[in-house]
This record gives structure tokens, sequence and C-alpha cells, in this order.
């Protein structure tokens, strides 16, 4: 994208008006550098299907969408076809940035993990078939119990990046706040390192930062290739200990301190992909579908608005 200035401009504005142009195309181009994702689960409440939920976003101007794997795999059960599928969020103008499953590869006991590594390979490959290369994955299988080693985990990521390099899907390793392992940062870049694969990256949340107590100053250490899609979202002043899931909030409805971290991000060369992920009834309730889609990307975009300057 390289700004553009008329030669009229030029004749008639003289080099000054040209000058402030050029630095405020620049400096917007450089204060926002990010591109906005609809996180389905934003439209749960309303139980919609995968197509309906990409047309809302379509409509409302997402570039575009993460998906949830139980909506393709409904979607499919119910005779629909992952390649005209492909072509519909396509057609919309959408991309698909990432996929949210639940695969249990990181589980202790070694036939519990084999079969979560073999769903995970079904769940990427279903991405793979709709245009997806991107895969949450979370610490399902061991959001309670011990806490396990992080060589161990590591082995583990590796194998989950290895299934996914056959199939040209990414699994980036989700920080969850509420999960007895991997909820802080500073554990998942450490299994992200371990892991040795070049593949490797995270999957931050605003939220699940302040629920496991990492905070964002850690960002800093995160290179453009570990942070390809960040979840975004806000919090209201609840102490983290309290806090779940179903309270998180819109950008800037919340406390977050959510313009540090963008500038941390644009600061530190990275450019993710922002998705809109949260849960609440209370937006549900009040609001349709589409007010609620709309709504969520024009907090996006006043959120990274608030860059420039």
């Amino acid at each position: 994208m390289t700004p553009t200035i008329s030669r009229r401009r030029v004749l008639t504005g003289g080099a000054a008006a040209v000058g402030a142009a050029l630095a405020l195309d620049l400096r917007t181009l450089e204060a926002a550098p990010f591109r906005y994702c609809l996180n389905t689960g934003l439209l749960r409440g309303y139980e919609l299907g995968v197509v309906e939920q990409a047309e809302i976003a379509g409509r409302a101007g997402y570039d575009g969408i993460e998906p949830w794997i139980a909506d393709l795999e409904r979607f499919v059960a119910s005779g629909g076809s992952p390649d005209e599928l492909r072509r519909r969020i396509a057609d919309l103008g959408l991309t698909v940035e990432s996929a949210i499953g639940f695969a249990e590869w990181i589980a202790e006991d070694p036939a519990q993990r084999a079969a979560g590594l073999e769903q995970a390979r079904r769940d990427m490959e279903l991405v793979s078939r709709i245009g997806g290369t991107r895969i949450a994955a979370p610490p399902a299988g061991a959001v309670r119990g011990p806490g396990l080693d992080l060589d161990a985990i590591a082995d583990r990521y590796r194998a989950l990046l290895e299934a996914g390099r056959e199939i040209g899907v990414v699994p980036q390793l989700e920080v969850w706040g509420f999960a007895r392992n991997l909820s802080r940062l500073s554990e998942s870049t450490y299994v992200a390192i371990e892991s040795g694969h070049p593949d490797a990256c995270l999957l931050p949340d605003v939220y699940h930062l302040y629920k496991g107590g990492s905070g964002f100053e850690g960002l800093r250490q995160l290179s453009p290739h570990a942070l390809q899609v960040f979840h975004l979202n806000d919090y209201p002043a609840i102490p983290r200990e309290q806090i779940a899931d179903k309270d998180r909030v819109l950008p800037g409805e919340g406390i977050a301190p959510l313009a540090r971290i963008l500038e941390t991000l644009r600061d530190n060369g990275c450019s993710p992909v922002l998705s809109l992920e949260l849960f609440n009834e209370g937006y549900w309730n009040r609001l349709d579908a589409a007010t609620l889609a709309a709504r969520g990307l024009e907090s996006m975009k006043a959120t990274t608005a608030a860059l420039v300057g």
C-alpha cells in the first residue's frame, strides 16, 4: 500500500501541502498496521451456522473470520461441502485467519494424547479444506490436574507442529489464563522456543494475559513470526482471581490498556491479525447478531485509531 498524491494536488497545493499529506498517510500506515477478524464465538449465543456467521462478518466489513471447529463439523454433518464453504468465504472477501479447536494434544496420558493428536489432524485437515492456514492450540486436556513438565509439553507441541506441517496448517500455542498449564505468557514462550520447530508461534489474548497474571510487558520479547494472530477484547474491573470468560467486553468498554498493548506490538514490528473473541450474554440479550458484529468491528478500529498521533 503506497500513499498516492495527484499531480493536480502537487501543482496547486505546493510542496508543503504534499509533505503534510505524505507524512499523514505514512503515519496512518505506521500506526494502524492491523487487519480485523471476527472470531465467530462472538456470535455463539445466536446459534447461527458457519455460513450465516461468515455472511455477517462480510457485511460488517471484517477482513477475515476465525471459525470454531464444532461449527464446521456441524456444517459438514448436515451435508455441507468444505470446498463450497471455502468459495463462499472467499466470495465474501474474507480470509480464514485461524480456527478454534480443543484437541487434547497436550494430555499426560499417552492414549488420551494420541487420540488428541489424531483429533488435531482431523481439525487441521478441515481448516485446510476451507482455506485456513492456522489453528489455535490451547492446553485442552491439561486445564486441571498437575502441572506438567514444560520440556515434555515442548516435545508434544513439536509433534503437533509436525502434523500441522504435513497438512499445511500451523498450530498456534494458545495462552489460557485459567488453566493449570500454559496459563502464563512466559510458560508458553518457553515451550515454543524449546519445541525447536520453525513454525512455533503463540496465540495471546488480552483477557487471558490478565487472567493468568502475565501482564503485557512480556509482549515486547516477541517477534512478528511469534505473533501472527492476537485475540483482542477488553475486561471490566474485576479481580483476575474472580474474572471469567463470560465477563469479557468489547474493546474500549473495559479497563485493559489496549492502546499500550497495541503500541507494544507495533513498536516491536508486529502486525498480527486482530481477532475479536468474547462470549458475553449481555450483548446477545440486547443486540442482534449483525449489530453486535458491526459494533465489534467499530470498537477494534477505534482502538487502533487511537495509535495515530
